[in-house]
């Protein structure tokens, strides 16, 4: 049993970077645009649950969301191994789905004031087990996250193949054929990912000089260093340092997020949009990738797909959501809802 130290109700300011200081968990009561976690955007947060360990930052990029925050002092807690797939996220940002979880429902809206408790823990790894994001059983999670806790803490270091192998020879797993097979992906990209976030937050929250932030990832050579964060950002260390200034106010990013959500309904060219920002198309589509981590395409795309839900949830028909949002038939939108979210309108509200 522990306290909370925290509990409280948080409308976040759009664009503002939250740092997480303290094993923290965010339920998203409401909202329509998206979240930014250490330079990767995700859509679609409405009543979902995410747990963000000490180094972590938060962004909200829209100005409507309402959050609930529960911060954990107890680091004794997720040094749990079972407690970890909460927060050690993979290759994506882990959750809890709130929807589908009538019993974490229940406990935050009947207990979640109570001083001792760690049954929001208990309910979220039963949640987060029963989606079983991987198709993994426990063993083999367990196996993952191993692997995952050597590359969080190793990540400055140079380890080989044979190094992840010794990591789990012992329980009958072969690492990278596991790790490939569950999350898609290889180990050493798991290894160069985690570098990479190192290297934008030490550019993006420190003033380290590009040499320095090379040496401390455990680069020998700068110029390589150089090379290599631009091949996988498309900017240099300077550049992305300069357009991630979150000290300075810029309202680049809520002047779109306003134009998109006004317009979304009716326009999808890229050439409008360029033209309300007095930019070109080209200019517009570097600085949103620059300062959103995302394609304009995609934001427009995720708006569309964020307002239909919500008619849907009205009792909107197809044929009336089609007609609210331009598609010249209603198949043309069940095509574009289905394309975008892997199901038809029709089994979204059943």
């Amino acid at each position: 049993m522990f306290a909370l130290t925290m509990v409280q109700k948080l409308i976040p300011e759009i664009n503002k970077v939250y740092f997480i200081n303290q094993y923290t968990l965010f339920h998203i009561l409401s909202g329509s645009g998206s979240i930014q976690v250490d330079f990767k955007n995700y859509s679609n947060w409405q009543d979902k649950a995410i747990y963000l360990e000490k180094g972590q930052y938060i962004k909200f990029l829209s100005g409507d969301f309402v959050v609930r925050t529960i911060e954990f002092p107890s680091k004794e807690l997720f040094h749990n191994k079972e407690v970890r797939v909460l927060f050690k996220h993979l290759i994506s940002l882990g959750y809890i789905d709130f929807k589908e979880c009538d019993e974490c429902q229940k406990y935050l809206s009947e207990t979640v004031f109570e001083p001792n408790s760690t049954d929001i823990i208990d309910v979220s790894l039963k949640q987060w087990h029963w989606q079983n994001p991987f198709n993994a059983s426990k063993d083999e999670y367990q196996v993952i996250f191993d692997i995952k806790e050597v590359i969080d803490k190793e990540y400055q270091n140079h380890l080989t193949n044979k190094d992840f192998e010794a990591i789990v020879r012992d329980n009958g797993y072969k690492a990278h054929a596991l790790v490939k097979d569950k999350l898609g992906i290889t180990i050493k990209r798991l290894f160069a990912n985690k570098k990479l976030v190192e290297s934008q937050k030490e550019l993006a929250f420190t003033d380290k000089n590009v040499q320095e932030v090379s040496y401390d990832l455990g680069f020998k050579d700068p110029a390589y260093f150089n090379r290599l964060f631009k091949k996988n950002t498309g900017y240099s260390p300077t550049d992305f340092r300069n357009n991630f200034d979150f000290n300075k106010k810029d309202s680049f990013v809520d002047d779109l997020l306003q134009l998109i959500q006004e317009y979304h309904h009716e326009q999808r060219a890229l050439g409008f949009y360029a033209d309300k920002m007095n930019l070109s198309v080209k200019a517009l589509s570097k600085k949103t990738r620059a300062k959103m981590n995302d394609s304009l395409g995609r934001l427009i795309r995720n708006e569309i797909i964020l307002t239909s839900k919500r008619l849907l949830h009205e009792g909107e028909s197809v044929k009336e959501i089609s007609l609210q949002l331009g598609f010249e038939e209603p198949n043309h939108f069940s095509n574009f809802f289905k394309h975008q979210t892997g199901i038809t309108p029709s089994e979204f509200h059943s």
